[in-house]
This record gives C-alpha cells, structure tokens and sequence, in this order.
C-alpha cells in the first residue's frame, strides 16, 4: 500500500509537470489538433451510398486509435527512464519499482485523458449524427477505455523493457502504423479484403476502435460493421487476452529487465548516446 501511495503521488507530480511544461503541452495538443483537422475534411464526405458521414464513423475510431497510443507511450518512457537511470534509482529504493509502475502508470493514464479531452470537446462540435445524448452511450465510453488502458498498458511496459535505448524505440514504429492503417480507423474495416480484416481482429486497436464507435454511433450505423453486430462480448474477450497476457508478462519481464541494471551498464549506454551526439 506504500508503494500504491507513493506511485500514486509521483504519477500526479509527473502529470502536473507535463501539463505546465511547453513541450509537453505542445504534445498534447499536436495529434488532438491534427485529428481535428482531418474530420474537418470527412464531416461532409458520406461512406458508400448510406447517410453516415465519414466524419462521424472516424471520430470514435481515432479516440480508439489515441487510447491504444498508450501502449507507445508506455514503451517509450520505460526506455527512456531506462537509458537515463531512473529505473535504477527505483530498483535500489524499497518497493521503488512497484512505485515507478504505479507512478507511470497514473501519469500516462492521466495524460491520455487529458488528449481525449482536448480532442473529443471540439470534435463534438464539430461532427453532426453521433449518438451522444444518453447515459448508457458515456457508459459504454468508460467501460471500453477502462478495459483498453488494462489491456494495453501492461503490453506497453513489455515492449519498453526490450529496448535498451529510445533510438531504438524506432523500430516499434512501423508495425504499430501498419496495423494501424487495417483497423477500420479512418475507413470502415468491411471496405478491405476479408484476409486482412481477419489479420486486423487479433489485435487490440480494431476492438477499441469498435468498442467507442458502439458508444457514440446511432444503432444503424451497425449496418457497416463485421456482421452488422457491435460485438461487446468479442470486445470484452479479445482485449481481456490482451490484459491477462500482458499482466503475466509483465512482472517476468520488468524483474528480468531490473535484475540486468547496474551503475554499470546506465554508464555504457550513456557513453554511446554522447557517442552518437559527438
């Protein structure tokens, strides 16, 4: 429970550090303000020959798309606390690296919170025909973006214990955009090859993209999904994978990764980055 309290607080100084810090704001509000630009282009463009606006199917999809973000941004920071030292301070404190978990994860949480925010005020506004005039459709938003942090979170924390410098982080890029690009985000799934929406189902990103379009979209606008059915209980079971592997992995992998940091190696990897610097 200390460990909880500390991580608790360190996770609130490190969210109210990004929010007074100008480029971290300027972070915050690149990718809401980019994504806002985008459905100003789609609000008026209709999907196939139905009423529904490309607009109004892309917003849920790219709050999806921004809440499975945090998986990157989970990577990103564990390597970059990595490479600086951070996590070997935590691993030489008592219960500092269950604090640090607990920590990061809040400030990431929060800060996610925070670009949905940013995002989903003006894009309210913006886009005409979502459903958002019942309780049940803000509940349905706050279950699925629950079960998304649990489900991503974890994998995120596995994925940053792998890479032993933010240079390499890189190299997560790539796949992270292609299954990106075959999950319904910015067009409807229904419209690619019957093989790649299957490639697409097996990863996290489609499933939030759906779970947010059930909640904000008006019932007929089912009619252009995988079986004309939202799927709640696909949703829950596949990202519900995702969070017991995730939770299995990553304590093996985070104690394996702090039982390998030493004074040691935080000063070889410092040496090669001013390497590279110079």
């Amino acid at each position: 429970m200390n460990a909880m309290r500390l991580g608790w607080s360190r996770g609130l100084i490190e969210l109210r550090q990004s929010l007074t810090n100008t480029g971290d704001l300027v972070n915050h509000f690149f990718w809401p303000v980019l994504m806002l630009v985008t459905l100003f282009f789609l609000r008026d463009v209709s999907f196939g020959g139905t009423t529904f606006s490309l607009g109004a199917l892309a917003l849920p999809s790219i709050l999806g798309l921004n809440a499975s973000m945090s998986l990157m941004t989970m990577s990103q920071q564990l390597t970059a606390d990595r490479e600086d030292g951070t996590l070997l301070r935590a691993k030489a404190t008592p219960n500092g690296m269950r604090a640090y978990l607990v920590g990061r994860i809040v400030a990431v949480s929060g800060g996610l919170l925070v670009d949905l925010a940013i995002f989903l005020i003006p894009a309210l506004l913006l886009v005409p025909g979502l459903a958002v005039g019942s309780a049940t459709a803000w509940l349905t938003l706050a279950w699925v973006l629950a079960i998304d942090l649990v489900a991503t979170l974890p994998i995120g924390a596995v994925l940053g214990s792998l890479f032993t410098s933010a240079r390499s982080q890189g190299l997560l890029t790539l796949p992270v955009l292609a299954v990106i690009a075959i999950s319904g985000i910015f067009y409807p799934i229904t419209a690619l090859p019957e093989w790649l929406q299957w490639i697409a189902q097996v990863f996290p990103v489609y499933w939030m993209g759906l779970g947010m379009r059930s909640a904000l979209l008006p019932d007929a606008a089912v009619a252009i999904e995988i079986g004309e059915s939202w799927r709640h209980l696909d949703t829950v079971g596949v990202l519900g994978a995702w969070t017991v592997a995730g939770l299995i992995l990553a304590p093996i992998v985070l104690r394996r990764m702090a039982r390998r940091e030493s004074g040691s190696s935080v000063s070889l990897r410092r040496e090669r980055a001013l390497q590279r610097v110079g």
